[in-house]
């Protein structure tokens, strides 16, 4: 799941600040999911922004709208009876969703309302810890299901480093090791013997290096 969290109040009316008519898009997938631009937040977000107006003897528009998903141009559609009527757009997707929005309705501004963190998935209520950085090459299949890639500190591929010590990783003491992880779940597994193949360089290149990167699926019916 993507994970997001609200940016800055001051930041969001420094980016509407020009504009009197103000249509704030929530979705209702990720973030939604963590608390940070659905349906709810989309309520919280235009309170505020009213509220600060309000003491600035400022009279704002603001509509608010949910979609169903901000990264389908389907959902992103049923903004089209809205835009001649706004002068600019919030979203609470995340980075995915405002730029399917921006490159929809490229005359109209189109400004984002939570910042992207990660990859992740819900450890306990409230939350979230990454687990996957999108490197296009996944090693979970060698690594007994737990990602070097996202889960080590230094993104080592062959670990542990000189700097763990009982299972937990030197840059803070909450900070559970990736490698020792992986070790002892290898171990339960009785795949001890992949512990010891050494991983190559990684190569990131399917990550996006060479721009941004496409699945095509030719049949969706499947």
């Amino acid at each position: 799941m993507i994970t997001a969290e609200q940016k800055p109040l001051k930041e969001i009316i420094e980016y509407i600040s020009p504009y009197d008519r103000i249509l704030l898009v929530g979705c209702n997938e990720c973030v939604t999911v963590c608390a940070a631009g659905g349906r709810k937040e989309v309520g919280l977000l235009a309170s505020a922004l009213h509220l600060h107006c309000l003491k600035q003897g400022k009279t704002i528009e603001i509509k608010e709208l949910t979609l169903e998903r901000q990264c389908d141009p389907e959902y992103v559609e049923e903004l089209v009876s809205e835009i001649g009527r706004v002068d600019a757009i919030v979203s609470m997707a995340c980075g995915c969703g405002v730029q399917s929005i921006a490159e929809r309705y490229k005359e109209t501004p189109v400004f984002p309302a939570v910042n992207t963190k990660f990859m992740g998935a819900s450890v306990s209520q409230g939350i979230w810890e990454e687990r996957c950085q999108g490197c296009g090459d996944c090693l979970l299949g060698i690594t007994g299901g737990i990602c070097p890639v996202a889960r080590c500190s230094k993104h080592l591929l062959n670990g542990p480093c000189g700097g763990t010590s009982n299972g937990m990783c030197e840059i803070a003491p909450d900070v559970e090791c990736a490698w020792c992880l992986i070790w002892e779940r290898l171990k339960a597994l009785g795949m001890e013997k992949r512990y010891e193949e050494i991983m190559e360089a990684k190569d990131f290149r399917p990550a996006g290096g060479g721009g941004p990167r496409k699945i095509i699926r030719e049949d969706l019916s499947l």
